[in-house]
């Protein structure tokens, strides 16, 4: 028996079970490698919270960011539509649309994110639009879990089921009088079930697609306990190829945020030498109150340059920890 299911009806919302934290959420990213432009968004239906969770963030020329940040109120999960945000399946498995339209925060500097009172406060303002068509690159990988014992990606705390793929991108990204037609290649996922921000311990996600055809999807996730499940893909000559091991080593900056990665991967084909250098980085957190307390966690998105075997490929490295003692739990690892 397979270990997941996935069907065409998967691509589009489900019916929420009765957790409080239900979340059904879908992400897509885009980068074009020419002109070094593109980004990523994600909308997550919190409907028994009567709200969707929006994100937009955007890597301009010149490091800058155009990002938007909201909790849009929703009334039903029967579409992902909030805030400006519109995601679309047109096809299953090989063709979706994800675009928005609305007020962007356009920052020269990426560490006013850091403060995102000031931000919202102080951050110039901008109209801005994204068209972004993708087309499936590779096969479908993931899916719900079959049986109880089946490990999901994230833990079942977080999503019980979750899919992804790589994409070839068509699309314009406007910001203020600023426009750019993207030839891109992206990633996008669709996850859904009871989510908390804070339930992750600490991640390192890293996607990307190379000028040669192949792309990455790795995971490496710890728990408190000490523990690393070791999850992700390559994709070589259109199909993927299963990880069997992982090393990620980071290279820090002095505000302890990722810089440079170097990862080592297996396979059963395989075995690959990897180096990330993060072009731009998207310092964000995520504030949830329980109880009397409020947990933090802070969530690193790197605009990222890799190198794999000569190959170049642009795409994400996503850090997610919890800040314990004023301190990210997963530093230095």
């Amino acid at each position: 028996m397979d270990a997941f299911r996935l069907e065409p009806r998967d691509e589009y919302p489900h019916q929420p079970d009765t957790s409080a934290n239900f979340n059904e959420s879908v992400y897509t990213n885009a980068f074009d490698p020419a002109q070094r432009v593109g980004g990523w968004m994600r909308l997550g239906n919190r409907i028994n919270e009567g709200y969707a969770e929006l994100s937009v963030c955007l890597y301009l020329p010149g490091g800058r960011i155009a990002c938007q940040f909201a909790r849009p109120p929703i009334t039903s999960n029967e579409r992902f539509d909030a805030g400006g945000v519109r995601y679309q399946a047109v096809e299953p498995f090989h063709r979706v649309d994800m675009n928005y339209d609305g007020e962007l925060m356009l920052l020269d500097d990426p560490d006013l994110l850091r403060e995102p009172e000031k931000m919202f406060a102080h951050a110039r303002r901008v109209p801005g639009s994204v068209r972004w068509q993708h087309t499936g690159a590779s096969p479908m990988h993931g899916g719900e879990p079959t049986s109880p014992d089946v490990p999901t990606m994230y833990g079942r705390d977080f999503s019980l089921g979750h899919f992804n793929q790589h994409t070839t991108v068509k699309g314009v990204l406007t910001v203020g009088a600023e426009s750019w037609a993207l030839d891109a290649a992206g990633w996008r996922d669709h996850s859904w079930g009871p989510r908390y921000w804070q339930v992750i311990h600490f991640y390192r996600l890293f996607i990307a697609n190379f000028d040669n055809g192949r792309a990455l999807m790795l995971l490496k996730i710890g728990d408190r306990s000490g523990h690393a499940r070791l999850v992700g893909v390559l994709l070589v000559d259109g199909q993927y190829e299963e990880i069997v091991d992982l090393d990620v080593v980071t290279a820090w900056s002095a505000r302890q945020d990722p810089a440079r990665i170097r990862l080592g991967v297996r396979t059963a084909k395989r075995a690959a030498q990897i180096e990330g250098e993060i072009l731009t980085l998207a310092p964000l957190r995520n504030r949830r109150r329980v109880d009397d307390a409020i947990l933090v966690s802070r969530i690193s998105e790197g605009f990222t340059r890799f190198t794999w075997d000569g190959a170049v490929g642009y795409g994400m490295t996503e850090y997610i920890e919890r800040i314990e003692d004023g301190q990210p739990v997963g530093y230095p690892l």
